[in-house]
């Protein structure tokens, strides 16, 4: 995650730098735009190929109005693997030319909103079922793989308390956040049961939540120690493993590797630099990696509590390629970017960064962007 938006009490540097911001982003959006534009019009030719797409490539929770936030998928023998679900995945996966009811497996590296706000929407809009105007919908269980309960909360940053949400049940995971968003749009569903003949939601979710190994992890830290990477799941076609990443507070937050037939890929999840997104991409053909420019940050009057955050949670772009280098991946594809706009950091400047000490091929991810999983 990125931060949120600042308080009175983050003073006024912090509202120039906001509105310096809005403006650029108001000068830039058509440009920033462009690159996923170019992407998708060249998307057909993958047709009937195993590859990757990026749905978003943007880090959260604020809006960010020329990317959709961090989502992608694969593509494998026809069958697709969402990874992550954030705002407008839904949409942007229609725009990608797929269909709902192709839909394999879905997951999330962890709970964080940006990562997770459109999950329940694939079930919700895409699980209306197949009798609309596309003729597509998810009619058959989709199995969902994501974090289980954290079981702490961390103490807030520089002392003092804060506010607890629901204390009864204050780090929920992938099956209560299920429940809870069935139950939050329970009546829309019984009524669309009844007078539209949609399918129960409840028979289109298979909530699975990940068993992390006992390597030492708890939930106030150490929240990702060295560790072998471990099995998710199988289905005979894509076999996916993960391994515990550091992303500041939060736990568990995971990091995911597909092995299919066309090739691997691996996606760091949210991370700071970390030896365990080395062991388990070591080999891969492809890297799937968040980024952040963590001097563009330090140089625009941020709060302590929200920089922290950006450090302790987030790999600068400088570090990246040297990660890639030491897994041996073929190819690196930057995601998540933090910040997402192209007029406040360019793609040339993100690939320039990453590129350092990485002997292969760099991509800056852009929203619908279609790469090819092959050896």
């Amino acid at each position: 995650m990125k931060p949120a938006a600042s308080s009175p009490a983050d003073g006024p540097s912090r509202r120039r730098f906001l509105q310096a911001s809005a403006a650029a982003v108001g000068a830039g959006a058509a440009a920033a735009t462009l690159p996923a534009a170019a992407e998708a019009s060249t998307a057909a030719h993958l047709d009937g190929l195993d590859r990757l797409i990026l749905l978003g490539t943007a880090g959260g929770p604020p809006p960010e109005p020329t990317r959709a936030w961090i989502s992608s998928v694969l593509v494998v023998n026809g069958k697709v693997y969402v990874i992550d679900c954030g705002r407008s995945a839904v949409t942007q996966y229609m725009h990608a030319g797929l269909k709902y009811a192709d839909i394999k497996s879905i997951f999330l590296t962890h709970l964080h909103a940006d990562h997770t706000c459109d999950y329940y929407n694939f079930f919700l809009l895409a699980g209306f079922g197949p009798d609309n105007d596309l003729n597509d919908g998810i009619v058959s269980p989709v199995d969902v793989y994501g974090p289980g309960p954290a079981g702490a909360l961390p103490p807030r940053f520089g002392g003092g308390t804060a506010p607890t949400i629901d204390p009864a049940h204050p780090t929920p995971g992938l099956k209560q956040l299920t429940n809870d968003a069935i139950d939050a749009f329970a009546y829309s569903s019984n009524v669309l049961m009844r007078d539209s003949h949609i399918p129960d939601v409840r028979t289109l979710i298979k909530p699975h939540e990940i068993a992390v190994p006992d390597a030492g992890a708890r939930p106030l830290g150490p929240t990702a120690p060295p560790m072998k990477p471990f099995l998710v799941t199988d289905d005979g076609t894509v076999r996916v493993t993960a391994i515990l990443v550091p992303h500041g507070v939060v736990f568990p937050s995971f990091a995911f590797r597909f092995d299919t037939p066309s090739g691997s890929v691996v996606f760091s999840g949210d991370t700071s630099r970390s030896e365990n997104v080395v062991r388990l991409a070591r080999g891969a053909d492809i890297l799937v990696h968040e980024v952040i420019d963590i001097a563009f940050y330090k140089k625009s009057g941020y709060p302590p509590a929200l920089l922290n955050h950006l450090e302790v949670s987030h790999t600068d772009v400088s570090a990246v390629g040297k990660i890639a280098q030491q897994a041996g991946v073929k190819t690196l594809v930057l995601t998540h970017l933090v910040p997402a706009t192209s007029s406040l950091v360019s793609p040339a400047s993100w690939k320039q960064r990453a590129q350092q000490g990485f002997d292969g091929r760099v991509i800056v991810g852009a929203d619908l962007q279609q790469i090819p999983i092959a050896r």
